[in-house]
């Protein structure tokens, strides 16, 4: 058979190094940052410290006042943001460690995909949540990258098998399943495969009489099912890594002052030494031109890090305007907000403020969250109106707190009372809802 030769032309976006840069830098958190400004020094013989007494007399020239400087676009580096970072220090040691997310990008490269695919997993492993679900609905992903949700799907596959297993599940059903994908044919696989409604209902003699197994098999089943992982991002490294607020928010009269959380990092600029030999011409051009590239690499470096705070502080602030009632004090209260929304105001790609925002932590009045706190998708009442899930989701969880647990209320029953606290929604998505908070049916609530 002839070989065929076929020529395809196409049109692929392929990031520069200096952004790959920007957005590797944005999507660490403080320790993280700290940690990989420590090794490019020591990789980059460009790159040098600027000492403590360099920095303080720069600031004690600048006579520039303070009511000039505008925070929504600059840094303004406080001391109490420089205290606040040094205490915490003293107090708790950092771990050298990675995160969950930036361990499975970086298990990525195992997986022989192409950049576009590559980008796509990245766009997945970014949108799970805390627990390690898949936090977005994989067709938004798809439209991002004008493919349909089939052709994203496989890359999804390949995500969910990466370590921990399950990572990126849309359902407890699905992250079960993929842990017991090698198990094919076992009690256990059958009962989450086949019977999974009445295993979660603990319906355990129909299962029994379904499958037609004894009690102790039926146990054992169970039992290796119950120690599979429901929640594959938990019991990881992140658990055990001491959170540092990333941005510091504190009201200011009528404004809110936001400054990056980064007192503590060290200031950086261009090795003062090898500048002034760049225009030698006693240097060969090797050497020039090594000096020439470290030098671009360390001027990337540098803006990197400026843009990073850059973006916080426009997110941090965007954030504020878009939740005016949280930020007054009304915690239960958040309207509905998608990164999109964000990436509109300050003409950002959405992947940059997913990387800005997931992992982020900022300090309030009110306690420390994380940025992806403050986003809530919207629901439609019956009514009309239009709510934030966020605010249903808290008065659902004040009725179940509050409910007699030795007679626990019925789906039904948190309608009504829903209802009753003026929120009108059908009884499915009430059920949803619960489900997501992690709330089991009322039977499964009751205690004795």
């Amino acid at each position: 058979m002839a070989t065929k030769l076929k020529q395809i032309q196409s049109l692929k976006q392929k990031l520069a190094p200096r952004q790959v840069l920007q957005a590797r830098l944005l999507q660490l958190n403080t320790v993280n940052l700290e940690q990989a400004i420590i090794e490019e020094l020591e990789q980059n013989p460009l790159l040098e410290q600027v000492e403590a007494e360099e920095v303080q007399s720069d600031q004690n020239s600048d006579e520039t006042p303070i009511d000039d400087i505008d925070v929504s676009m600059e840094d303004m580096y406080s001391d109490e943001s420089t205290y606040y970072l040094s205490e915490q220090k003293n107090e708790m040691p950092l771990p050298d460690r990675h995160t969950l997310l930036e361990d499975l990008i970086d298990q990525l490269k195992d997986l022989n995909l192409n950049e576009n695919e590559k980008e796509i997993a990245e766009e997945i492993i970014w949108n799970t949540n805390e627990k390690g679900y898949l936090d977005t609905d994989l067709i938004l992903i798809a439209d991002r990258f004008e493919l349909l949700e089939d052709e994203v799907e496989p890359i999804l596959h390949k995500v969910q098998r990466l370590n921990p297993l399950g990572i990126g599940s849309r359902s407890l059903e699905e992250c079960l399943m993929i842990q017991l994908e090698n198990e094919t044919g076992s009690l256990s696989h059958m009962i989450v495969n086949k019977y999974f409604d009445d295993f979660m209902h603990k319906r355990y003699e129909k299962i029994q009489e379904k499958l037609n197994c004894t009690k102790n098999e039926l146990h054992e089943a169970v039992d290796h099912i119950a120690h599979l992982s429901p929640h594959p991002g938990e019991g990881y490294l992140d658990k055990f890594q001491t959170v540092f607020p990333d941005v510091i928010v504190r009201e200011d009269g009528d404004d809110w002052v936001i400054t990056t959380n980064d007192g503590g990092i060290p200031e950086l600029r261009i090795s003062q030494a090898y500048e002034s030999q760049i225009n030698d011409d006693t240097l060969k051009n090797d050497a020039k031109r090594f000096i020439k590239d470290k030098m671009d690499l360390a001027n990337w470096f540098i803006e990197a890090i400026h843009q990073r705070r850059v973006t916080m502080v426009n997110v941090m602030r965007s954030i504020i305007k878009f939740q005016p009632e949280w930020f007054s004090g009304n915690m239960n209260y958040l309207r509905p907000l998608k990164l999109q929304d964000i990436a509109d105001v300050i003409k950002m790609d959405i992947s940059t403020i997913s990387r800005s925002t997931r992992g982020k932590y900022v300090d309030t009045p009110y306690g420390i969250f994380e940025l992806k706190h403050f986003f809530t998708d919207s629901i439609e009442l019956k009514d009309g109106r239009i709510l934030g899930t966020f605010v249903i989701k808290k008065a659902l969880e004040e009725i179940i707190k509050n409910e007699n647990k030795q007679s626990p209320f019925s789906d039904d029953i948190l309608v009504d009372k829903l209802n009753q606290d003026g929120y009108t929604l059908a009884r499915r998505t009430v059920a949803k809802y619960r489900d997501q908070m992690g709330y089991p049916v009322a039977r499964l609530r009751k205690e004795i």
